[in-house]
């Protein structure tokens, strides 16, 4: 019988700071000048963050979940695993859909009428998705009150940069990680940093299960015993 690893590392943590914007450094300045608290008027434009999977899109968004819920403020959170029925906290000030083009019809719904209800109180809006809000497969109300604000696309990092949020989160895990793990995961893997740390976490997990220090042969192993081609 092979042994499940438990999840006992730490859990990933989100915020601006562990954020590497890369090429990004103008959709990380505009969320952070996002004041909690602010007077808001009912014309705020949204904004929209979008780009292709693993580039930082619920990163970003949680950061900024946990930078206004650390000011005492209430944030709504919602996305594709989020069960409905979805309601606003008692008092709100920031909405944040994210992967919208995951939504089914009755979280579009939802969804839809969130957003009707925010823009009518003044709430901050930000909601992201794997699109530019035009080509997102939702139904079109939704679409027109996703592009009506400001549209960021967040670019991929670099291969220097992956190599050190790799680096940052082995680090908070307390894991020395050499060189060849990384360009095992850089070269054998898809580049998309979400994967990548996920990766990275089972790795951790199955290094502390096996008590064996992480490397190249170690890493093979995990995904052998996961039915991977290692």
């Amino acid at each position: 019988m092979k042994q499940i690893p438990l999840a006992i590392g730490p859990e990933p943590v989100f915020t601006f700071d562990n954020f590497l914007p890369g090429a990004n450094e103008a959709v990380l300045a505009e969320l952070r000048s996002l004041r909690p608290g602010a007077s808001f008027a009912a014309t705020v434009p949204p904004i929209f963050v979008w780009g292709q999977s693993g580039s930082g899109k619920t990163h970003v968004l949680k950061a900024l979940a946990e930078s206004w819920q650390g000011a005492g403020l209430q944030v709504g959170w919602y996305d594709a695993d989020t069960p409905l029925p979805w309601d606003l906290p008692a008092q709100p000030s920031l909405l944040l859909l994210d992967d919208c083009e995951r939504f089914d019809a009755g979280q579009q719904h939802a969804a839809f009428a969130l957003f009707v209800e925010a823009a009518s109180d003044g709430l901050t809006i930000v909601a992201s998705g794997s699109a530019p809000p035009v080509d997102l497969p939702v139904r079109e109300d939704l679409r027109t009150r996703l592009g009506w604000g400001i549209t960021f696309e967040l670019q991929p990092l670099s291969e220097q940069d992956m190599r050190s949020a790799l680096r940052l989160e082995a680090g908070r895990r307390g894991i020395l990680v050499a060189d060849d793990v990384i360009d095992y995961l850089l070269t054998r893997f898809a580049r998309d940093l979400k994967h990548l740390m996920q990766l990275l976490t089972r790795l951790d997990e199955f290094a502390m299960s096996t008590k064996r220090a992480v490397t190249v042969p170690l890493l093979r192993q995990m995904l052998a015993d996961e039915g991977l081609n290692p």
